[in-house]
């Protein structure tokens, strides 16, 4: 019996601690947990638990996120070899650094170092990057508008393959979450981009 004591005890243990992270009473803590409550997907539970740290509360289940589709990315590096995926991942980084309509020379010499750094972007030569990432900036700076019309286009070539379009908003991704938090901006870059290529946006929890 001491052993079986033993178990519960633990068990009780475990439950208070759920209870005390605000994952809910006896028989919610195991479901919200692991995301399988109804209507809770596991970033949102995770970011209600975790992210309330930054602005909007999701600063957890992001940094989390941006971390995971990162590590897609890299298991994917010997497939995302082509033109396409390197034009439309650089517009998608420029559309993020520019993404709130202004694009200083720092935030455009951080970025320019994300990706230069990027383990699946140094499949391509740096200069080819700086060149396509900079030319797109420049547009974005002289026209917001007119110029993320362009750049959406461009993103919208990668839409002919699945796994490069999802490798082009996964690199997006990265970029804006490099600080561990992404802006409202960001994300609606990010959706924009979604949306022209045909991707569902809550597969990136946007």
């Amino acid at each position: 019996m001491a052993m079986w004591d033993r178990i519960k005890d633990q068990a009780k243990g475990l439950q208070q601690q759920a209870q005390s992270r605000g994952l809910g009473g006896p028989g919610q803590g195991h479901g919200q947990g692991h995301g399988h409550a109804p209507g809770q997907p596991y970033g949102q539970g995770h970011g209600q638990g975790h992210g309330h740290g930054r602005p909007g509360g999701s600063g957890g289940s992001k940094a989390q996120l941006v971390s995971a589709l990162k590590s897609q990315l890299t298991s994917l590096k010997t497939e995302l070899k082509s033109g396409a995926y390197r034009d439309a991942s650089m517009a998608m980084c420029a559309l993020v650094a520019a993404a709130d309509g202004t694009v200083d020379p720092a935030e455009r010499q951080h970025v320019e170092s994300l990706i230069l750094n990027n383990d699946v972007l140094q499949n391509f030569p740096a200069d080819q990057l700086r060149q396509r990432f900079n030319k797109h900036v420049d547009q974005l700076s002289f026209n917001f508008q007119q110029g993320k019309a362009a750049v959406l286009q461009e993103i919208a070539k990668a839409a002919k393959k699945p796994q490069e379009a999802r490798a082009v908003v996964q690199t997006g991704f990265v970029v804006a979450g490099a600080d561990g938090y992404i802006a409202p901006a960001e994300e609606q870059v990010l959706r924009e981009a979604c949306g022209v290529l045909g991707l569902p946006t809550q597969e990136f929890g946007l």
